[in-house]
């Protein structure tokens, strides 16, 4: 294990953070020495269920694919929580869970469930008492005061920045310990966000949504803490997946499919026969003649 994401937030710098959504994407990022992976739940449910990110998996869903990630990987996991399923106690339940699976942080965000995905259209927020009163619960429920609280407001596209800058504040005051205010729609809006809190700042950087992508040094230097791209390796999976099964059906077989394929060898290793391998040999005398 690298060193704890709280510790990596007492040091300065931005902390890039990968969309992982299966055992595939954590491990080939686990590889790269990031700072910390995100479990993006969009990725997760999308590659575990085959369904939207709109409310339909459940705790158990999750919570399974959090200590699964957790225990395959060395890198500090940031896990979305979602709204926490459901009420007060539920949070509790839910932050107890995901800290106990493993994860460093988890996101819990305001939405009325079911939820959506922060870049499409029609999310709704709760009340900001019943949402700070969310945070105030994961803040107590957790048994390590390492283990992060990431507060996400999704107030922004239904009620305008103030609105969301206003529940980052409650948030803040709540016991939040970093604070996600979900899809600003410009730099000037992203410039706002930055100026307004004093706690460390995540943005989200999902291609293809309502926010600009911008380069990790500007990131840095308007004042964001923690990027994470949710989306971008399961796009561009998708699409060389596509690509493959078009050719396969198209010619029959995969023989001159122009893109790019990860070496079979080397993704062997990567899911760890090296170690069966080696258990092997150690045991062969065991086999019997």
């Amino acid at each position: 294990m690298t060193q704890s994401l709280a510790e990596r937030l007492r040091q300065p710098g931005l902390i890039t953070a990968p969309g992982v959504f299966d055992m595939i994407s954590a491990k080939l990022a686990d590889g790269l020495g990031f700072d910390a992976l995100y479990m993006t739940g969009y990725g997760a449910v999308a590659s575990h269920l085959g369904y939207p990110d709109a409310g339909l998996a459940t705790y158990s869903d999750m919570v399974g694919r959090v200590s699964q990630i957790a225990r395959g990987t060395r890198t500090p996991l940031i896990a979305d929580g979602d709204t926490g399923y459901g009420g007060l106690l539920n949070v509790e339940h839910t932050v107890r869970g995901y800290e106990a699976a493993g994860a460093q942080a988890i996101q819990l965000e305001d939405q009325q469930f079911p939820k959506k995905c922060g870049h499409l259209p029609d999310r709704r927020v709760i009340p900001i008492a019943e949402a700070a009163a969310k945070i105030r619960v994961a803040a107590d429920a957790r048994t390590s005061r390492d283990f992060l609280i990431v507060a996400r407001t999704d107030a922004r596209t239904m009620h305008g920045l103030d609105e969301a800058l206003r529940r980052g504040e409650a948030y803040a005051r709540a016991g939040a310990d970093i604070l996600f205010i979900e899809s600003p729609e410009n730099l000037a809006e992203m410039e706002a966000i930055a100026r307004s809190f004093d706690l460390p700042l995540l943005i989200n950087m999902v291609d293809g949504g309502r926010t600009p992508i911008l380069g990790g040094p500007e990131l840095e230097s308007l004042g964001f803490r923690i990027a994470i791209f949710p989306v971008a390796c399961f796009l561009a999976a998708s699409a060389a997946m596509d690509s493959v099964y078009r050719h396969l059906k198209a010619t029959g077989s995969s023989k001159a499919w122009p893109g790019a394929l990860y070496p079979f060898d080397e993704f062997s290793l990567l899911m760890g026969f090296d170690k069966v391998w080696a258990f092997e040999r150690a045991h062969a005398d065991l086999d019997g003649p």
